[in-house]
């Protein structure tokens, strides 16, 4: 038997969507070998013998965060015992990052500071604002006399809204965008995001809450917990191409440098939602590639091993083809043939290749309309 020193222990929930209730784990991890254990609680008995599992890491495992065992998508809804608790309670928090529509050609970059100063992000969605939604956001500046012309700003054109997981998250994310006038965040806080992607006191590139309370508050304006959809995606589903940045590249922190290739080569992202995708859905979304690529169970198994980020792509004028800038599938013949594209710089075999694409044309449109289903809602 391990001694208590060998194994964390945390309470897991799983959505089974064939039943439509939440089933409840006892999850164990054992640092030492990197592996892990499941029982079930109310049928008490083993689920999961104790195996190695290597996609799961000790910085995973906190409350409040949601991991994927061998395609299985579960949440951590609480230590399971004072041990855990002492040893892996800290101060994470959640806040809202908000990228307002001056900003969406720098979305990349921005999620590249965000990723690289350690936060986590947990939901991404790209949206689109109704006047309404943007005065219950912005209620606090009734009384202001910009008012009127922050609202007509912020419904212009697309938002991408974040929840961002981090150590002591609110004030740090604050800290990183500097004064509110971008003007005086040049002099103040010349490092900081509103000094570096902003141009006035309105169009300051992003936005985040002032404190704990207010950020759970802005969270649910955009992610509501009720199960609602929060504001409305900004998909266009027209003259348009799905991309997928793949499960390895988002945990890799690869997504934001994707994004930027993506938006500097002048394809234009006209929408955006993370999601994590459930195995029956994948086998659907992939059949066209069961029984003609010997990768295809690999490939399931990665595209719902994790969260990953779903985009609407547009052609640019005169067009491209967005196939032929994702390279060819397999990264190391795309090394060789074509080193600029995003599976040769980005990709390591052929089935964590960074990214998917569609491959004919003509399903562009009908396979970002599944993909909808799942996360474009």
């Amino acid at each position: 038997f391990q001694s208590q020193d060998d194994r964390y222990a945390f309470t897991a929930e799983w959505y089974d969507p064939n039943a439509s209730l939440f089933r409840r784990y006892e999850l164990l991890y054992y640092p030492k070998d990197g592996s892990v254990e499941m029982y079930d609680v109310k049928n008490r008995r083993i689920f999961l013998k104790r195996t190695k599992y290597e996609s799961l890491h000790l910085e995973d495992l906190f409350v409040g965060n949601k991991i994927t065992i061998f395609s299985r998508h579960l949440s951590l809804v609480d230590y399971g015992d004072q041990y855990t608790a002492r040893k892996l309670g800290s101060r994470k928090e959640r806040t809202l990052a908000l990228i307002k529509p001056d900003a969406m050609s720098r979305i990349g970059e921005l999620i590249d500071i965000i990723i690289n100063e350690g936060f986590t992000i947990t939901k991404a969605k790209m949206m689109v604002l109704s006047r309404k939604e943007a005065a219950d956001f912005y209620v606090d500046h009734q009384t202001k006399p910009f008012y009127n012309e922050l609202l007509q700003f912020v419904t212009s054109g697309p938002v991408v809204a974040m929840e961002i997981l981090g150590d002591d998250a609110v004030c740090k994310w604050k800290t990183l965008l500097g004064p509110s006038n971008s003007a005086v965040a040049q002099t103040e806080a010349p490092d900081s995001i509103r000094a570096n992607f902003g141009q006035d006191g309105l169009r300051n590139a992003a936005h985040g809450p002032d404190s704990v309370a207010s950020a759970a508050q802005e969270l649910e304006l955009f992610f509501p917990s009720s199960g609602g959809h929060g504001p409305v995606n900004s998909a266009k589903f027209t003259n348009s191409t799905c991309c997928v940045i793949k499960p390895h590249a988002v945990y890799e922190g690869l997504a934001g440098k994707i994004i930027t290739a993506i938006i500097n080569e002048g394809f234009q992202i006209s929408a955006l939602q993370m999601f994590n995708m459930e195995r029956a859905n994948v086998e659907e979304f992939y059949e066209i590639y069961k029984g003609v690529v010997d990768e295809y169970v690999d490939m399931v198994t990665e595209l719902c091993s994790g969260p990953c980020i779903a985009m609407e792509i547009i052609q640019p004028e005169p067009p491209k083809v967005f196939r032929d800038f994702c390279g060819p599938a397999d990264p190391e013949i795309a090394r060789h043939l074509r080193p600029g594209t995003l599976r040769a710089v980005f990709g390591r075999n052929k089935v964590q290749n960074a990214v998917h694409c569609t491959d004919l044309p003509e399903d562009g449109p009908l396979e970002v309309r599944p993909t909808r289903q799942i996360c474009f809602y």
